[in-house]
C-alpha cells in the first residue's frame, strides 16, 4: 500500500526556517518523481518543487528559489523540503506527492494531475 506522510509542519516568525520531511512508503523512491505543493485558505494549490529521485536534478517555482531547498535520501526513503527566510505568504498547508519520473523530465513539475499519490499534508504558519 503506498503512502506519504508529511511532517515537520508548525508555527514560525518571519525570517525563519523549517523542513519538511515526505516519508515514502509501500514502494521504492528510485524512479520518481517527488513534488511539494502548497494550499493556502481561500486560494488554489501551486506547485513549489519537484525533484527527480533517480539524478537529484530539481525544480522550484520562482517565488520560493532560493529560499526553498529539495532534496531526497533513498536509503531513506524520503523526500525533505528546507524551507529558510520564510514570509507570511508562505502560510498554507504543504502536500507532497508522487508521480512517474515522466513528469520530472517532460516539464510538468506542477501539473498535479500527473501525480498518483498524495500525502495527507501538514500546515505551515508563518507569522509573528
Amino acid at each position: 500500500q503506498v503512502q506519504l506522510v508529511e511532517s515537520g509542519g508548525g508555527l514560525v516568525q518571519p525570517g525563519g526556517s523549517l523542513r519538511l520531511s515526505c516519508a515514502a512508503s509501500g514502494f521504492t523512491l528510485d524512479y520518481y518523481a517527488i513534488g511539494w505543493f502548497r494550499q493556502a485558505p481561500g486560494k488554489e494549490r501551486e506547485g513549489v518543487s519537484c525533484i527527480s529521485s533517480s539524478d537529484g536534478s530539481t525544480y522550484y517555482a520562482d517565488s520560493v528559489k532560493g529560499r526553498f531547498t529539495i532534496s531526497r535520501d533513498n536509503a531513506k526513503n524520503t523526500v525533505y523540503l528546507q524551507m529558510n527566510s520564510l514570509k507570511p505568504e508562505d502560510t498554507a498547508v504543504y502536500y507532497c506527492a508522487t508521480g512517474p519520473i515522466l513528469i520530472y523530465y517532460s516539464g510538468s513539475y506542477f501539473q498535479s494531475r500527473m501525480y498518483d499519490y498524495w500525502g495527507q499534508g501538514t500546515q505551515v504558519t508563518v507569522s509573528s
